[in-house]
């Protein structure tokens, strides 16, 4: 079956896009925003120092991120019904989030044959 092209008002071209991936459609900015700074806030520990953005990568358990990820749903429900929660309803839904992509992270690594090359991973 023959694909049609797109072609630009420039003369460019490229393959139609309708059977494509389109994270910029799927994902806002402003949320991927918001998540951005509750994770940034949530860098230092306790003890004061700054962990690396990234560090929740180096793996957790699931149960870890399933009982967060309750504590932040409850705190959703929470406001979703009228009462006040712990932090507010944009760090409920960050919180919950961050617990639900950590999860699927944890699930995606031990049934995806695709492995991370540590060496050529990229540090800034």
């Amino acid at each position: 079956m023959k694909r049609k092209n797109r072609k630009f008002s420039t003369g460019a071209t490229r393959d139609a896009d309708h059977d494509k991936l389109d994270p910029e459609g799927f994902i806002s900015p402003i949320v991927i925003k918001a998540f951005a700074e509750y994770m940034h806030q949530h860098r230092i520990q306790s003890d004061g120092n700054l962990r690396d953005s990234d560090n929740w990568q180096k793996g957790m358990p699931l149960e870890a991120y399933m009982k967060s990820g309750w504590r932040h749903f409850h705190d959703w429900w929470m406001e979703h019904r009228g009462y006040e929660s712990r932090e507010g309803l944009i760090q409920a839904l960050c919180g919950l989030m961050f617990n639900v992509q950590g999860y699927m992270f944890e699930v995606l690594k031990s049934t995806t044959k695709v492995k991370i090359n540590k060496s050529k991973r990229r540090k800034s």
